[in-house]
């Protein structure tokens, strides 16, 4: 009972979204953290798609860390939700909608693509895809996320990662936005040559002043797998590429 009442209530910190009754709330168990995940699957031997949360209301309008990175935009929940493919799961990063007794506030800042994070998030696809092919589709950091599962730890089927305002190099953005280095996580520049053999598409928001299309250019260096989406900012305007997502197979 005590476990039902903590998710209701880190369900209700967000902007509420109805989910479709042929997703199931379930919580993914790893080593270190428990991970929200809403989940349609209906095919088991078809391809997964699985989308990867952002880094989540991180910091409140001072630019001070929150207490609970549960996301309040609706956007990787909108795209899962309204992905009529067989098998789609929303998966959330940690510490988002579940606290698990290991988290603190540096798992959504400093450490937020750290090893025993990435580990989680790979464990969970794993547990839920087990070796069936996978589409990853990561929103800002959840592109990270994405691009560090399928390069640093072997063992996923990857078909295709997809990311939207993705945050490829966190160093990079730091750089740019003259913030303080994530210095105790990952990062996707470190496995550049294995992610460049990877099936991609990236969207960029010609309007996104937290993840400016420039660095997403600079890091993928290949035009011809970025698509810049007119007048979306990090949050908003995206819906016109809704359907080539769900589209993708």
């Amino acid at each position: 009972m005590i476990k039902i009442l903590i998710t209701l209530l880190f369900l209700t910190g967000c902007t509420t979204i109805k989910t479709p009754t042929d997703f199931v709330y379930k919580e993914v168990k790893t080593r270190d953290f428990t991970l929200a995940s809403w989940q349609k699957v209906t095919n088991p031997v078809a391809p997964y798609k699985i989308y990867i949360e952002g880094d989540g209301y991180a910091f409140n309008v001072r630019g001070k860390a929150t207490q609970d990175p549960t996301p309040h935009s609706t956007l990787v929940r909108e795209l899962a939700f309204g992905d009529k493919s067989p098998n789609v799961i929303y998966l959330a990063r940690p510490c988002q909608y579940v606290k698990s007794l290991i988290c603190s506030k540096r798992h959504w800042t400093t450490a937020r693509f750290a090893p025993e994070i990435v580990n989680a998030e790979y464990e969970a696809i794993k547990n839920i895809a087990e070796h069936n092919s996978v589409i990853l589709i990561g929103f800002s950091g959840g592109a990270q996320i994405a691009g560090l599962v399928a390069t640093a730890k072997p063992g996923l089927n990857v078909k295709k990662i997809i990311t939207i305002a993705g945050n490829l190099d966190h160093l990079a953005w730091t750089q740019y936005h003259n913030l303080p280095p994530l210095n105790e996580s990952m990062n996707l520049e470190s496995y550049l040559k294995q992610f460049a053999q990877l099936p991609q598409i990236h969207y960029v928001g010609s309007n996104d002043k937290v993840m400016p299309p420039v660095l997403i250019r600079e890091f993928v260096d290949n035009d011809d797998l970025i698509v810049e989406v007119d007048g979306a900012s990090h949050n908003e305007g995206w819906e016109k590429i809704y359907n080539k997502v769900w589209s993708e197979r």
